[in-house]
């Protein structure tokens, strides 16, 4: 088993109400990443987002409309990576993740990803790799400001679907440039919408109704082209002589259709969730196995990080059964202070349900956990920073987890 670690920089209140300033923040996140370096964490994983979370709370159609503070502080990963790996000996730097969609889009993200292996690799000696989680970012206000909006009727009928065929034409575009292929948007992904892109008939008679009236047809089409994104004449990105060996692409995406597609380009691993269904994470394993790109070699279960809250409690001062019932109350002090931020009520039952799935107790408790939620060759990618901003604690939780429950794990690990 393989255990990563997740840092959300995230300026939000706490279960107390403290919010640190951006300076405390970024030192927390500091004192956090060396800790885990020394501990032997093997990939620090960086949240990021773009623009303030308090601001589009005023917009027309604020996304998370009872967000307090800012969901995270890292609107630049590339040159927080390269300041990560300067400060560091062991660790590997990963993005959780960098929206293609924002900042310029695809191209532009693309060659700041060349650029950073390029600065990175100049050490022949450097074997850390860079591992960029992509995806179309999960709060969509992030890439309005870049025309990632609906363009008339059509797009505004069938944005849900249409957003995410939007990221399979950025992520070609940004896959094959940091191949060091030359493209011009002739050869780029071209969406064409059908009633399988939808969840039901309702949603796609919407789209059909739509097409209708803007294109004054006389009758539902079958399909509806939708026109690009991206358009431009021959280019390849600079630099180009970067040490792609360096480089590990990861994909941000549930879409089992997204999977395979960017497969066919790149070697491109997934993302999962601890409180995503067993089944799902199963069959995710299984089609990755077959149409991961053969230049990444074969499939492994660790090439899906699975994130995980972990509320651990391994303070000298309590007794073994204080320290189960304190991290208990943590868990439910921060994840209902989540939820509360989310949707500005707290929905008991999300609580509970998150709560089920996150890891939470002591030292046995959270190594028992382990054992029977994750498979023996999985790679965990704990998060202990949630809506903790305690970076001494948060240090002496990383601690106790490499250094108690990691090797507890292995030895149950080895006994069954």
């Amino acid at each position: 088993m393989e255990h990563d670690i997740f840092f959300s920089i995230s300026q939000t209140p706490d279960s107390t109400g403290l919010i640190p300033t951006e300076q405390e923040m970024f030192a927390n996140y500091f004192q956090q990443l060396e800790c885990a370096d020394k501990l032997g964490f093997g990939v620090g994983w960086l949240a990021q987002a773009h623009l303030s979370t308090e601001i589009q709370k005023s917009n027309s159609k604020p996304v998370v409309p009872h967000w307090q503070g800012e969901v995270g502080l890292c609107t630049d990963f590339p040159q927080l990576a390269m300041e990560s790996f300067r400060r560091t000996k062991s660790i590997e730097i990963g993005s959780a993740v960098v929206s293609i969609l924002a900042s310029g889009g695809p191209i532009a993200q693309a060659e700041r990803i060349a650029n950073t292996l390029l600065l990175h690799g100049l050490n022949q000696d450097e074997n850390r790799k860079l591992h960029v989680g992509f995806s179309a970012g999960r709060f969509e206000f992030m890439a309005r400001p870049y025309g990632i909006i609906p363009r008339n009727s059509i797009e505004e009928a069938a944005w849900p679907a249409l957003r995410g065929q939007i990221f399979l034409e950025a992520s070609d575009i940004f896959l094959r440039l940091l191949r060091g292929d030359v493209i011009n948007s002739e050869m780029t992904y071209s969406t064409v919408l059908r009633r399988s892109n939808f969840r039901s008939d309702e949603d796609w008679g919407k789209v059909q109704n739509a097409a209708v009236e803007f294109e004054n047809l006389a009758s539902a089409p079958d399909e509806i082209e939708i026109p690009k994104r991206y358009i431009f004449e021959d280019l390849k990105i600079i630099p180009q002589d970067f040490r792609k060996d360096l480089l590990v692409m990861v994909a941000g995406t549930h879409d089992p259709k997204a999977q395979v597609f960017l497969n066919t380009i790149s070697p491109v691993k997934v993302f999962n969730l601890s409180i995503t269904k067993p089944e799902i994470i199963d069959a995710t394993h299984e089609r990755m196995s077959e149409v991961y790109h053969d230049n990444g070699g074969a499939w492994k279960r660790s090439d899906m990080p699975r994130t995980s809250f972990v509320f651990l409690n391994a303070e000298e001062n309590l007794t073994s059964e204080q320290q189960s019932v304190a991290a208990k109350q943590e868990a439910k002090l921060a994840l209902g202070a989540y939820w509360n931020a989310l949707e500005g009520t707290i929905d008991p039952l999300k609580v509970e349900n998150a709560a089920h799935n996150a890891l939470i107790g002591n030292i046995d408790e959270v190594a028992q956990q382990i054992c029977e939620r994750f498979h023996p060759e999985d790679r965990i990618m704990a998060w202990f920073d949630f809506f903790n901003h305690d970076s001494q604690r948060v240090c002496r939780n990383m601690t106790a987890y490499m250094n108690q429950v990691v090797p507890l794990v292995e030895k149950m690990l080895a006994e069954r």
